[in-house]
């Protein structure tokens, strides 16, 4: 599947901790756009879609949230609980999100801007490009 996990290194001392991302370092592209996802609702699912080209780097920086991945032939869940971990995604990957902590903030670091023609958002259309 086209994600993987990627360990940030945490700096700090008496006074508390730090991660530093960098473009093309530890965030392995170009960053063109950051945004952020709080205050979800209880019982809330997000995302339904895949990406054709983009690539993203989620963190949760505070709280928790499962993300469902699905590449069209199999699915796997992850839970990200921990700002010292990322979860690259690239490719056609099929994803959600849900079971967001109340105190939930997940950050995505973004290869490109915005740009809806690099949606899918139907599961069927999906799958129709993954089977191609």
């Amino acid at each position: 599947m086209g994600y993987k996990s990627i360990d940030f290194e945490t700096l700090g001392d008496d006074r508390g901790s730090l991660i530093a991302l960098e473009e093309n370092y530890n965030a392995p592209f170009e960053i063109k756009r950051v945004y952020y996802i709080f205050d979800t609702k209880e019982n809330v699912t997000r995302g339904f879609h895949a990406h054709i080209d983009l690539k993203q780097l989620a963190i949760v920086v505070k709280g928790s949230c499962t993300f469902s991945l699905d590449d069209g032939y199999k699915r796997e869940e992850i839970i990200l609980d921990n700002p010292n971990k990322g979860l690259f995604i690239e490719g056609l990957i099929w994803r959600e999100m849900k079971e967001f902590s109340p105190d939930c903030v997940l950050l995505v670091l973004a290869s490109e801007h915005y740009d809806e023609s690099d949606y899918i958002r139907d599961y069927d259309d999906f799958l129709m490009e993954v089977h191609k």
